[in-house]
């Protein structure tokens, strides 16, 4: 009986691959857990919240669930937002809570090892990166990996349990 040594369990970590959803923000593509989505829906205008901030576009009600919905493309400053047939709402189960997000579109559930993800540039003070895990380059996509957990666990998001309480 053979024994796996650290090192074969350092490739082998390396070599696991993990399913991601990527999705579209303007023109660039983006990666989150798919563990983390809950399911897609059709983009519906939800109900607005006075005093939320901008990327907060208001809540719906999903089976009895009262469901805060960000705009992406608001919250990360990508320019003009405009809703399509192909905008949609990733619903997102993370930290015991669900959260939608606004998205352009979604493209494809993909794997991804961690060796395909490269650490995010450092762009020192001038760009934050805490929520980007890295980038991943897949044929002659560029896929930023988002930690959306962290990102929708952050302090400037803990206005949606304000505005969801409201």
């Amino acid at each position: 009986m053979e024994t796996a040594s650290p090192q074969n369990a350092t490739v082998e970590e390396e070599q696991a691959a993990c399913e991601y959803l990527t999705f579209r923000l303007g023109d660039e593509e983006y990666a989150i857990d798919i563990l983390k989505v809950q399911e897609i829906r059709g983009y519906e205008p939800p109900t607005t919240i006075a005093y939320a901030p901008p990327f907060i576009k208001g809540v719906i009600n999903l089976r009895g669930i009262i469901v805060p919905i960000v705009d992406l493309r608001i919250k990360f400053g990508l320019g003009t937002v405009e809703y399509t047939p192909f905008t949609v709402v990733i619903i997102l189960n993370v930290a015991q809570r669900v959260i939608g997000i606004v998205v352009d579109s979604v493209s494809d559930v993909t794997m991804l090892t961690r060796s395909q993800i490269r650490p995010a540039p450092d762009f020192s003070a001038s760009f934050d990166t805490k929520y980007i895990q890295g980038l991943a380059s897949i044929e002659k996509r560029m896929l930023i990996v988002t930690d959306i957990e962290r990102l929708m666990t952050s302090r400037d998001m803990e206005l949606l349990d304000e505005a969801a309480a409201s």
